[in-house]
């Protein structure tokens, strides 16, 4: 009898291409069914009725007003997940996006203080999308170079720079940035209208956000799959001392990834300030770059599953008012909510 070890060489392919494989959509399909039922036990041990409370929330999405939302929110997440799945990519975790998010809004504001009432607002607009992706590049580029230098682990000094960057912009607007018309309230002076994000319709909250959004997911999932320097990352991040042993410089591509990421996060601050805020604000994040990362993690750090990912989370974000409003369950519910999506998508991930 032929062992496995001497059978042909087809019928050895046969069995290797017969062992279980990995399938993606079973992530999706699992949390769509097992996250809300889930979920729903939560809310019915609080003395909700689940049934009710789910149809409360789609109810608020099919709102065209909330709809909008929806979107204008979900553009700011995927550029806040791309912030993750770059470095990601290298094997790097950047948990930063929260405070690189707050620096590139930090950084639209003073060059809009500076020119918006002197110079043409799409000029300002292009110098706003310039100095946002500058500082979140240099904020992230701060995590990578303390990596490269001293050790110091990206995931600590990046979730630590969060809270450095929301302290200078609480120092901004409470001091030399402040409103003198703000009615005592700390917050920066509005952005002039016209160096705002364009709207798609009158009266409208969709902006052009969404384009820079689209336009930076096309530019991410080309360079990683189609660039020399998006395989360099995939080698680095799987084995980076067979990386250096191929000849790869392994310094300068973690730290290329940790811009990256920094810059994506940036043009994030710059699309909610331009486009939703107008104005620098305490809270004014709303903990974007953590849900963010969430977005990257659900999505496994592919692009265009990170923009599925950032939907369904801004879906759940604003459908989760209605937690609150109809159900009466405490803000935290919503997290919880998000938290249960995770847990069940990966939990459900298979090996291949």
């Amino acid at each position: 009898m032929t062992s496995t070890a001497e059978a042909p060489a087809e019928a050895r392919a046969e069995i290797v291409d017969n062992r279980p494989k990995e399938r993606p959509w079973l992530r999706w399909v699992g949390a769509i069914v097992a996250a809300p039922v889930v979920f729903g036990a939560f809310a019915a041990a609080r003395g909700v009725d689940p049934l009710g409370m789910y149809a409360d929330m789609i109810v608020s999405l099919a709102d065209p007003a909330q709809a909008q939302t929806v979107l204008v929110r979900a553009a700011i997440l995927l550029l806040a997940g791309l912030a993750v799945a770059v470095p990601a990519r290298a094997g790097l975790l950047n948990v930063g996006g929260e405070g690189q998010i707050v620096i590139g809004a930090v950084a639209a504001a003073g060059v809009g203080l500076v020119a918006d009432q002197r110079l043409p607002g799409g000029l300002v607009l292009v110098l706003m999308i310039m100095a946002a992706m500058a500082a979140g590049a240099a904020w992230a580029g701060l995590a990578g170079v303390l990596r490269l230098t001293v050790n110091v682990n990206e995931a600590i000094s990046t979730l630590l720079l969060n809270f450095v960057a929301i302290d200078i912009m609480l120092g901004l607007i409470y001091d030399p940035w402040k409103d003198a018309s703000g009615f005592g309230q700390p917050s920066s002076r509005p952005l002039e209208e016209t160096a705002r994000l364009p709207l798609f319709t009158t009266g409208g909250t969709v902006n052009a956000g969404i384009l820079l959004a689209l336009l930076a997911l096309a530019g991410v999932w080309f360079a990683l799959r189609r660039t020399a320097w998006g395989f360099r990352l995939r080698v680095v991040g799987g084995n980076p001392e067979a990386a250096r042993q191929a000849g790869m410089r392994v310094g300068p591509l973690l730290l290329s990834a940790m811009l990256v990421g920094g810059a994506l996060a940036g043009l994030a601050g710059l699309v909610h300030f331009a486009g939703t805020e107008f104005k620098l604000r305490p809270g004014m994040t709303t903990t974007f770059g953590y849900v963010g990362f969430l977005a990257s993690w659900l999505a496994l750090h592919r692009p265009a599953r990170v923009g599925l990912a950032a939907l369904l989370l801004a879906a759940i974000a604003m459908g989760g008012d209605s937690l609150q409003i109809d159900s009466g369950l405490p803000a935290a519910s919503l997290n919880v909510l998000m938290a249960v999506v995770l847990l069940v998508v990966l939990g459900i991930r298979r090996k291949s």
